[in-house]
């Protein structure tokens, strides 16, 4: 059977036998194993690769000589998206993370509570996204491998809290990304040289419980020196929760296809993901190879100028889109 492999696997290959170091080929061997779709014809394939990647941490383990157990920071990708929670001691990372996920991480209102990261997955509507709660972003505590965590990550959240001097915990925290050469994407022209990693930031403005402390987040607004994006709200009150979970799916750059076989209807509880931008060929692509070698037609409702139109393979899909394919 066909391995249907997306051209963004053989990107990924590319990187990975170029790498140079074994936490390089870790990062990218578990990058390359995301970018598998999943089907019988992958099978053999996806299980080599984890063999692969099992030896490799094993590998490392054992240069070390301190434990058999894997890197906690090693957290495999599931979900639309895998997305950091990071930012100073006591700003609500994990209460975030507890209030939102099935993780568990302990919270508590002294700092440094969290040693380690926790991943959870957080419900966006239909879709399911990656949390990972992490230790404090401070200089003289943090572990050299919670950045290459984050360097993993599709997305960071930034907690800063609205009750304690958020503009210097928003400037502590960008100091100790762009130092680890980790910077935030709309940055990107201002940090051009090599070996950078461009991410989505979102700044989460935590504390801000109630109307009573809208004027704390008016405040920081005007004394940030630069545009940040932003979002005020309470982890305590779940206020503007839904506005987060939002501003999270933007972020990602992501769209749900849903899939309809001729005569059924489509099946809205489990929706394909694509990044915004992916076409009726990479829809194709993504349920079989088959499909995208011997499509004969396709017809969409939502982007079309009617519903059940007739499209080409480069049309454009959006976000909720239904796609009917024959071969």
């Amino acid at each position: 059977m066909p391995t249907n492999l997306p051209p963004e696997y053989y990107e990924v290959e590319k990187r990975y036998k170029e790498a140079k170091t074994t936490e390089e080929k870790i990062e990218l061997l578990e990058e390359l194993i995301s970018t598998i779709p999943k089907h019988k014809g992958t099978d053999h394939l996806r299980a080599d690769l984890r063999r692969r990647l099992s030896k490799l941490k094993a590998s490392t383990q054992s240069q070390k000589k301190t434990s058999t157990a894997v890197s906690v920071y090693l957290i495999d990708k599931e979900g639309a998206g895998q997305i950091a929670v990071v930012g100073p001691a006591n700003s609500g990372k994990s209460a975030l993370v507890a209030n939102t996920t099935n993780a568990n991480p302990e919270v508590a209102e002294y700092p440094f509570t969290t040693w380690q990261p926790t991943p959870g997955m957080m419900q966006i509507e239909n879709i399911q996204v990656q949390l990972i709660d992490t230790p404090p972003l401070d200089k003289e505590f943090v572990e050299p491998e919670l950045f290459q965590l984050i360097r993993r990550a599709d997305l960071i959240l930034l907690m800063v809290d609205l009750l304690a001097d958020p503009i210097e915990q928003l400037k502590h925290s960008i100091q100790v990304l762009i130092e680890n050469r980790i910077i935030p994407l709309h940055l990107k022209d201002q940090y051009p040289e090599g070996g950078n990693k461009y991410i989505p930031l979102l700044v989460l403005c935590n504390k801000n419980d109630d109307q009573a402390t809208d004027e704390n987040y008016h405040i920081f607004c005007e004394l940030m020196e630069e545009e940040w994006p932003c979002i005020p709200f309470s982890v305590n009150t779940g206020r503007n929760l839904e506005a987060v979970k939002k501003a999270i799916f933007e972020k990602l750059d992501i769209i749900r296809i849903y899939s309809k076989a001729p005569g059924d209807e489509p099946d809205f509880t489990s929706p394909f993901v694509a990044k915004k931008g992916s076409t009726v060929a990479d829809f194709a692509r993504k349920i079989h190879k088959d499909f995208y070698d011997n499509l004969k037609s396709a017809r969409v409702w939502g982007s079309g100028d009617f519903d059940g139109q007739m499209v080409s393979r480069d049309h454009v899909l959006l976000d909720e889109d239904v796609v009917e394919l024959k071969i």
